[in-house]
């Protein structure tokens, strides 16, 4: 055999031999049978006095169970290869305290991760923003204090979030707020933390649905007759969160004595007012949208309107069922008031909500008119009355500088005397019957500065010079009183 043929054989049968030792150096890295347990794709290394995370896994361990150990920090590099098919990851006791920001880069199919029972005092910043499958993160009992805003960010198939144990002080909103929600949250467990305050108004607006697995008791919350009224709604809706934790529900007296009470008896204790449901209001020709606000997403809704009519499925009707299941009520009417119901039916629950509507027989700019008007006129008998005021008591000014004071004055002194006299004789009448006749009432000169009293004699002077042309004479009271208030007309 020429030597070349012979050169050729070896190497092929190196090249053989080395390319068969390549998988099987790789998947034997990891010894089993002294460190871990392996079962198919599962490997269990729990209680195993692990100081680090095995580095050579298998590619196809889906299930790697480190709990139990003593790992004190998930380093950056702590898997030298990606590992695709991982989806749980138990790391729990373990004295676990450090995190590296970069700990998840190869193991981004990750749907469950267990780090409670650990020593972790504060999430950073993006963490686990590489974890975009992560359904299931566990992370009670630790000592978590501080919580950046963003370390949650790029959470989006997170269903399930266990902060409870902790020593958080802050509602983390970011978590269930509209706009930074992470869209697939259902649970998220705050119970046995520091929270004092609850942003009441915030958490009334969320859906049912993350109302109904948002857990916060057991927490240092100040009671208060909000908090009370939120609780009891979520009561009457049979809200698991309200539920199943009903006696762990607490809160502390604001008093000096630092009670600790049970939230559902605060209507005893700080004489809360029962909660009730308020009804949807309208206006003639308006469009109202009902909400049927379900504990569960994704359920089939069906609504019944007043007189247990069905609404009918079509868009050309005035009540169409919209595609989030909410009732759209087009140009409401008076007669459209009464009881709506909406039935939700799931795979896993049933649930029957009913909504009040009272429809007010006017319109909503009616309504404004309607209360423009009745301001405008009672400013106008405020300014009424006020005109009358200044009327009546507030005497105008004399003016002493004008050329025919004097006659004035004459002529009011002899009005006056008119209207002092006794009652006129025929003669008299039959006079003055062809003179132009007016009726006065007009201030005696002589009485100005007494405001109205008489003298303090009793008596008061009476002017006769138009009667009889003499001086004066004193008048009793009485026969003053009389001839004011005699029955004959005064004529001037």
């Amino acid at each position: 055999m020429p030597p070349s043929i012979k050169w050729c054989i070896r190497w092929a049968v190196c090249l053989s031999f080395i390319l068969a030792l390549i998988p099987r150096s790789r998947a034997s890295t990891l010894n089993c049978h002294k460190m871990c347990i392996c079962a198919s794709n599962i490997v269990s290394c729990s209680k195993m006095n692990l100081t680090m995370v095995p580095s050579d896994l298998p590619n196809y361990t889906a299930l790697l169970d480190v709990s139990f150990n003593e790992i004190t920090g998930l380093r950056a590099q702590w898997t030298k290869h990606k590992l695709p098919n991982l989806h749980n990851l138990l790391l729990s006791h373990n004295g676990l305290s450090f995190i590296s920001s970069e700990a998840f880069i190869f193991v981004k199919q990750l749907r469950f991760l267990d780090l409670s029972s650990n020593t972790l005092r504060q999430l950073d910043e993006f963490i686990f923003e590489p974890l975009v499958h992560l359904e299931v993160l566990l992370l009670y009992n630790n000592q978590i204090s501080q919580i950046d805003r963003t370390a949650f960010t790029g959470l989006s198939s997170l269903q399930k979030l266990y902060l409870s144990q902790n020593q958080v002080s802050r509602f983390p909103l970011e978590l269930v707020k509209d706009k930074s929600r992470l869209d697939k949250l259902s649970l998220l467990d705050l119970s046995s933390n520091r929270i004092k305050v609850l942003p009441i108004q915030d958490l009334q607006a969320l859906p049912a649905w993350i109302k109904n697995g948002l857990y916060f008791h057991n927490n240092s919350l100040i009671c208060d007759c909000e908090l009370y009224s939120l609780m009891a709604h979520w009561r009457i809706r049979q809200f698991n969160s309200a539920v199943d934790f009903k006696d762990n529900h607490t809160c502390m007296h604001p008093g000096p004595d630092k009670r600790r009470l049970r939230l559902y008896d605060l209507n005893v204790y700080m004489n809360c007012s029962t909660f009730k449901e308020t009804d949807q209001e309208a206006y003639l020709e308006q469009t109202l949208t009902l909400s049927c606000d379900t504990r569960h997403r994704n359920m089939s809704k069906t609504w019944m309107l007043p007189g247990n009519i069905v609404v009918p499925l079509g868009n050309n009707q005035s009540n169409v069922v919209l595609q989030d299941g909410s009732l759209e009520i087009k140009s409401i009417r008076p007669e459209d008031s009464g009881v709506y119901t909406c039935f939700a039916v799931s795979e896993y629950l049933n649930e029957t909500l009913y909504v009040v509507v009272k429809v007010h027989n006017f319109t909503l700019n009616g309504n404004g008119e309607t209360l423009n008007t009745a301001y405008t006129t009672l400013v106008g008998c405020l300014a009424s009355v006020v005109l009358v005021l200044i009327y009546l008591y507030m005497t105008p000014c004399r003016c002493f500088c004008c050329p025919d004071q004097g006659k004035k004055n004459q002529h009011e002194d002899s009005i006056h005397s008119s209207m002092l006299s006794a009652t006129p004789t025929h003669e008299d009448m039959a006079t003055k019957a062809e003179l132009n006749r007016h009726v006065a009432f007009i201030d005696p000169k002589d009485l100005q500065g007494q405001n109205g009293k008489v003298n303090p004699n009793g008596e008061e002077e009476v002017d006769e010079e138009a009667m009889q042309g003499k001086g004066k004479r004193k008048k009793s009271v009485a026969d003053s009183i009389s001839s004011v208030f005699s029955d004959t007309p005064i004529v001037v």
